[in-house]
């Protein structure tokens, strides 16, 4: 069985190119298939959205008897 290389070898020079013009278009769709689904994340998305109570940082009285 011949390898995909041996294949293209065989070819006449014009479907050489026809084979290359391809796979680059292959690229070239793989590529913006892989930049179009990434997208930056933006600063302040959650601003005022999530609260913490003012006694956030004070012991909590489940844990007195512990200390």
């Amino acid at each position: 069985m011949k390898t995909l290389i041996q294949k293209i070898n065989t070819l006449p020079l014009i479907k050489k190119k026809a084979v290359g013009d391809f796979v680059d278009s292959l690229l070239v769709e793989n590529l913006a298939k892989n930049t179009v689904a990434k997208k930056l994340r933006s600063c302040g998305v959650f601003k005022n959205k999530i609260k913490i109570s003012p006694d956030f940082d004070e012991p909590l009285d489940d844990f007195n008897m512990y200390q």
